[in-house]
């Protein structure tokens, strides 16, 4: 092999791990913390987007829920939303992992193969009624609740504890409920 395809399959390879780092990160943004203890079972079931950082992935849905599931000894995740601008339903499925055991709530999120993504829970009510949800960065966050509504009191909580740790959640997309 000579010396220029040589270094052009070593750069390819090198490019391909990169991207496959970055694409699978799993991390947790600086100044959160997953919940410990988790109860997983208490987690899984219905939830209600009641609001989120946008993304390409979401764009223009509303009446967003997640249902979670124990599937082949992962956590399948339904992702389903109404796209308003299509008039049309969109679902997603992917599944879960724990990233450092069940009792901690890291978790790496995939919708397409072999990438995954971070989503920790770094807030939660004792009765797993509310959910705060960081992603990887700060540029991905969820309120869930197991109604379409969430009290006053736990939305400004919930606030408060993401504006301290970065997120600009004036950049919060409050999604509707009403299908």
């Amino acid at each position: 092999m000579n010396h220029k395809l040589r270094n052009i399959l070593l750069l390819t390879t090198l490019g391909i791990i990169a991207v496959s780092y970055v694409s699978c990160g799993v991390s947790i943004p600086k100044g959160a913390k997953a919940i410990k203890p988790f109860k997983k079972d208490k987690y899984l079931g219905k939830w209600y987007e009641i609001a989120r950082m946008d993304f390409k992935f979401e764009k223009d849905l509303n009446n967003v829920t997640a249902t979670y599931s124990i599937e082949d000894g992962a956590i399948k995740v339904d992702n389903r939303g109404y796209n308003y601008v299509q008039k049309e339903w969109k679902q997603s499925i992917g599944k879960a992992k724990f990233v450092n055991g069940e009792d901690e709530a890291r978790l790496k999120v995939s919708f397409f193969g072999p990438f995954y993504a971070g989503y920790n829970v770094i807030e939660i009510d004792s009765d797993y009624q509310y959910a705060l949800v960081a992603g990887n960065s700060l540029d991905y966050l969820w309120i869930l609740s197991r109604k379409p509504t969430i009290p006053e009191e736990v939305k400004a909580a919930y606030l408060k504890k993401a504006k301290e740790i970065g997120y600009k959640t004036e950049a919060l997309v409050w999604t509707k409920h009403d299908q």
